[in-house]
């Protein structure tokens, strides 16, 4: 059983930036596939940024070049570096796992198996 646990969020103004950290138990970080996505009330979730177990990475066209996903070793986690945000990343951040690493790099919910339970980032303008 994988556990997953998101910190590391909280209110900014833009241009700023936040690192969100997930601390993953029950599965060595090096062997999974694991993803940042997001979520606004009233839309759906959105894939943000996901890496693979050879650290491949994907990103969301809306982050790329500002997000920078990258597995801590050590720590046993998955983190997301946040340059640039604007209000347009405000939304409740979710850490999600997959052990058959299938479909790593669509950027779709359906494929992680294992999710935490979200930070929130507010960024005002």
């Amino acid at each position: 059983q994988v556990q997953l646990v998101e910190s590391g969020g909280g209110s900014v103004q833009a241009g700023g930036s936040l690192r969100l950290s997930c601390v993953v138990s029950g599965y060595a970080v090096e062997k999974l596939c694991l993803g940042w996505f997001r979520q606004v009330p009233g839309k759906e979730r959105e894939g943000v940024a996901t890496i693979d177990d050879d650290s491949r990475t994907k990103y969301a066209r809306a982050v790329k070049g500002r997000f920078t996903i990258s597995k801590g070793t050590p720590e046993n986690s998955l983190l997301l570096q946040m340059n640039g945000l604007n209000p347009e990343d405000t939304a409740l951040y979710y850490c999600a796992a997959s052990i058959t690493c299938w479909g790593w790099d669509h950027l779709t919910s359906d494929y992680f198996e294992y999710w935490g339970q979200g930070t929130q980032v507010t960024v005002s303008s």
